[in-house]
């Protein structure tokens, strides 16, 4: 895969983005087995840990990270046909809300991103420089197939990362 270029995608993805060092498959690939490994690190009692009132367990955090997989990968996907609708925007909030996440195990969730991972490098692995190299509209931003891979990876990077400095470090509680 090409390198990404940055009129590849908006600035609000950048921090996700710049989390990746080397090349973004083998990241995503790495992540298969550091991830559910991480998962599994957490103490029980801080499964359902808030660093504060406004904030999302460490559930929530988890399967967020899932939900936005999902959704990032069927906009590459509906890109990458050249499928050039205009997206809506992912309320996270609103998955969060409504996923009862805190009901589930980790156990579970290790399992569901193992599905979700393994399936979505299928499907990267089949884009060709043309289909990474397509844009569209997501969230009113124009976006390339490329970029979503990216994304994937970075957005589980920036969110793993929170939940080891705001949620697991001792020094913040």
């Amino acid at each position: 895969m090409n390198p990404l270029k940055s009129d590849e995608y908006p600035a609000i993805y950048a921090d996700y983005i710049e989390t990746i060092v080397g090349d973004v498959m083998e990241v995503l690939e790495d992540q298969l087995s550091t991830f559910p490994a991480f998962i599994s690190s957490i103490p029980k009692e801080k499964e359902l840990y808030k660093y504060a009132e406004d904030k999302w367990t460490i559930k929530e955090v988890l399967c967020h990270i899932l939900d936005a997989e999902r959704v990032m990968s069927y906009r590459a996907l509906r890109f990458a046909r050249n499928d050039m609708t205009s997206l809506p925007a992912f309320e996270q909030e609103e998955f969060v809300q409504n996923g009862r996440h805190n009901e589930r195990t980790l156990e579970s969730i290790i399992e569901e991103f193992n599905y979700l991972r393994r399936s979505n490098l299928s499907l990267f692995h089949t884009f060709n420089e043309t289909e990474l190299s397509r844009k569209g509209m997501a969230s009113d931003r124009l976006i390339s197939v490329r970029a979503f891979v990216y994304i994937v990876a970075g957005h589980l990077n920036h969110h793993k990362f929170i939940i080891q400095e705001r949620y697991l470090n001792p020094d913040n509680e």
